[in-house]
């Protein structure tokens, strides 16, 4: 078994997440616990309790998507579980934080407080309303492309997310979104739905948000991580610490290119994938995007028995 952990990004967020793991396991406490104190207040509290439109504002999923994630390794890690065995990380967009923080690059109170500044600069990168973000169905990468270069004199509009499984994501200015995804009904694509997000995320209009987390990130240390990350902007790895702080900067405005990332660890013999965290989407997306690859989610401590009893076979 050649195995890869990879970390969930924003929508997999659900109230309750982690709680059991609190529960089960000092360990996974003690991030909570850490979040919390980063960040000043009870975080965990809003996790485990709610109200559901509060946890999913963007300042608060993106460190809070990161904590649960943590809280499921370090109960691995109490088990036994050493990182030192899988060949790579990767997170989904804010999911990288998280990879970098599980790989040792990054503490977890620096991480949970530069997921808060980065959500925080998302979310005031373009005023309410004005941007969108879309799922397209069905489309191959080079026809969706000439669909939004076509629909850009409408404004911004380019590739965001290229999750695998023929679902593409688009994101900018309203008009251009709107515009590309008629564009790409007529030529073919299965489905084109908008997406209920608050921001247009992946895209050149989170520029200001960018420029705010290189700001952020001058002032960290950032270690080598312990094993190679699969960076979302390069689907290529990648150790050293200023690429890494680079390219965390490169991540706001550009493409989280999944499919690639996970075709590069299958085609690098990875056949095992541990989903770290909250939900599922990560594995629905493995199975779609290369059948050599096999995922187990790992969110709650039945998820821990059954990832250890993995291990062991």
């Amino acid at each position: 078994m050649k195995l890869a952990l990879v970390f969930p990004g924003q929508g997999s967020q659900a109230t309750g997440m982690g709680h059991e793991l609190y529960q089960a396991f000092p360990e996974s406490r003690a991030v909570f616990d850490e979040v919390d104190a980063a960040l000043g207040e009870k975080l965990s509290q809003l996790i485990f309790e709610g109200p559901d439109e509060t946890l999913t504002l963007t300042a608060n999923a993106q460190p809070a998507l990161m904590a649960v994630s943590l809280a499921a390794l370090r109960a691995m890690e109490s088990r036994g579980f050493n990182l030192a065995s899988a060949s790579y990380v990767a997170g989904h967009s804010l999911g990288e934080y998280s990879a970098l923080a599980a790989a040792g690059a990054l503490s977890i109170g620096e991480t949970a407080r530069l997921l808060r500044i980065r959500g925080n600069a998302m979310q005031a990168a373009v005023p309410a309303g004005e941007g969108a973000m879309a799922a397209i169905i069905g489309l191959e990468n080079d026809a969706l492309e000439a669909v939004c270069a076509a629909a850009s004199e409408d404004g911004t509009v380019q590739i965001a997310n290229d999750n695998g499984g023929g679902q593409l994501v688009i994101s900018g200015s309203r008009g251009a979104v709107e515009r590309a995804m008629a564009l790409a009904s007529e030529k073919g694509a299965k489905r084109a739905i908008a997406l209920p997000v608050s921001a247009p995320f992946h895209s050149a209009l989170m520029q200001p948000a960018a420029d705010k987390m290189a700001e952020a990130l001058l002032g960290v240390d950032i270690h080598q991580p312990t094993v190679p990350l699969i960076a979302n902007v390069m689907a290529a790895p990648v150790s050293d610490p200023e690429r890494i702080r680079a390219q965390l900067v490169e991540q706001v405005t550009g493409q989280v290119r999944w499919r690639e990332s996970m075709m590069f660890l299958a085609d690098d013999a990875v056949d095992t994938l541990f989903e770290v965290g909250a939900g599922k989407v990560l594995s629905g997306l493995a199975k779609r995007i290369d059948k050599r690859l096999t995922s187990l989610s790992i969110g709650t401590p039945a998820d821990v028995e059954a990832a250890m009893q993995k291990l062991g076979e």
